[in-house]
């Protein structure tokens, strides 16, 4: 995949495959090698920590050999929430609004900074523990909140909102350098699964694709496998892109350099206590100080 754009900036595509958990490993697997058949050399993987509030680890050390290996392969690994789903029921004007576009998977809306600060640590700590540390971030539904938002550059290099892939910097630094946070525009194109979407998904993802961007994000969830119109859709797609577009991750796309765990907050961080998630049987997470 090669080529550039009209002011010589390269084209790209950058693929997700979402949802990412032990009950949906099979078909993320097969999609992962569809891709790979396709020319999309590098892909970026959302794993969902603990879907059930079972770590990830041990529930399919088979899945998280395979993370492993895709990561030396040259994906990038982010993490998609704590558990994907929201974790109450709840009538704030932005829960109602998020039920209201079908957003169940809105996990951090209506959450406060220290539920959101949990949450988002223990997903974190989950996966480091399982050897697959992720370097980006991803919410589901890309519904972010402004704590949400505060706690992401206490543990990861970027996040990945529905317009752009942002790169996060350290708190301290974030009034000093906010102009450089945001990404080129690069909206997200994926399928949805509704009865009427269904239908017209495919077209409008054919039509989104022909956008005059420098980058191309894709995204694909595990349900698509089970409908013949996406497959063929993403397939068109792929195809054309195949011809002028080079295959990046978010982490690419973010302008980050791939880093070992140890620098990526100073051999001087230190470890605060952990904290426990309400109802998680004994989860916990840790932030550097």
């Amino acid at each position: 995949m090669r080529g550039e754009t009209p002011t010589g900036s390269p084209r790209t595509i950058a693929v997700a495959l979402h949802g990412i958990e032990p009950a949906t490993f099979e078909p993320c697997a097969l999609i992962r090698d569809w891709l790979y058949d396709h020319g999309v050399e590098r892909v970026t993987l959302l794993v969902i920590p603990a879907r059930d509030l079972h770590p990830v680890g041990e529930r399919s050390p088979e899945m998280v050999d395979w993370l492993r290996e895709r990561r030396m392969a040259g994906d990038s690994i982010a993490q998609h929430g704590f558990r994907h789903v929201r974790p109450r029921a709840g009538g704030s004007p932005r829960q109602l609004l998020a039920a209201a576009h079908g957003q169940r998977g809105a996990e951090f809306v209506g959450l406060d900074s220290e539920e959101t600060r949990r949450a988002v640590h223990a997903g974190w700590r989950l996966l480091k523990l399982a050897g697959i540390e992720p370097d980006g971030f991803v919410a589901p539904a890309y519904a972010y909140t402004s704590a949400l938002r505060a706690t992401l550059s206490l543990k990861f290099q970027w996040w990945a909102g529905l317009l752009r892939v942002h790169l996060a910097q350290p708190r301290l630094e974030a009034d000093e350098r906010a102009s450089s946070q945001i990404g080129g525009l690069a909206p997200a194109l994926s399928l949805a699964t509704g009865p009427l979407s269904r239908v017209l998904s495919p077209a409008l993802l054919r039509a989104g694709s022909l956008l005059p961007t420098s980058t191309l994000r894709l995204d694909i969830h595990p349900a698509d496998l089970s409908h013949p119109r996406h497959m063929m859709a993403l397939e068109r797609v792929l195809a054309r892109a195949g011809t002028h577009r080079s295959a990046i991750t978010y982490e690419q796309l973010a302008g980050v350099e791939r880093t070992s765990p140890a620098s990526r907050f100073g051999a001087g961080a230190q470890l605060l206590p952990a904290v426990n998630i309400d109802g998680s049987k004994g989860l916990t997470a840790d932030r550097p100080a």
